[in-house]
């Protein structure tokens, strides 16, 4: 197992802890990454982009010149892909994007980049993070006293104080434990785990 050092709120190092080999030594499938992070950003679409056909416009319900002897183009509707205000030729329409992916592909791949900020030298364990109140200054010196300018910040449960002192902040953004997804991860420089998170993570994912 892995030794890593726990961190207080000041930076301090106050102890360490052992990490179960079974999700921070896993092995890394770069295939699994992306394929969660494609699900993740399929997902985020609405799909409801829609164009109307030829079928779909109004107006054309009758040859708008004779076959013949007009010097014009021969024309059947003016619900054409090529008059003014006709249909759209292979016209989007609202879909879904989302795909599926196994609840064990999608755990994979979770373990495999929690084993790559590790072993980057990206994933800061603290014992606690607890605030008096919600104040952003409180966790903009937490992030400079832990060297950690764009963090992914994981707790164990939500704690309003800690969500409110955060959603401010571009470069940091909280979770807790149980809504883990694998684009998050990637997205930030460094993974902060409580130490009640990290448990939490090694009893779903071990």
């Amino acid at each position: 197992m892995a030794n890593v050092s726990v961190y207080n709120m000041d930076g301090q190092e106050v102890g360490t802890m052992e990490l179960s080999d079974a999700v921070f030594a896993a092995p890394i499938h770069e295939n699994l990454v992306h394929q969660a992070v494609v699900l993740h950003l399929a997902n985020k679409r609405q799909g409801t982009q829609k164009a109307k056909t030829r079928g779909e416009v109004s107006g054309g319900g009758i040859k708008p010149w004779r076959q013949k002897g007009t010097g014009h183009a021969r024309q059947g509707s003016t619900r054409s892909p090529q008059w003014r205000h006709g249909g759209v030729v292979f016209a989007p329409v609202p879909r879904s994007y989302s795909f599926k992916m196994n609840r064990r592909e999608k755990q994979a791949a979770l373990r495999s980049v929690l084993t790559s900020k590790l072993q980057d030298n990206n994933l800061i364990v603290v014992d606690k993070l607890t605030f008096d109140a919600p104040k952003t200054k409180s966790m903009v010196k937490v992030l400079e006293n832990l060297k950690a300018e764009k963090a992914y910040i994981v707790t164990k449960e939500s704690d309003k104080n800690v969500l409110l002192s955060t959603r401010n902040l571009p470069n940091a953004m909280l979770s807790h434990a149980g809504s883990l997804n694998t684009y998050d991860i990637l997205r930030f420089e460094k993974l902060i785990l409580t130490q009640d998170a990290v448990k939490t993570i090694e009893e779903v994912f071990a």
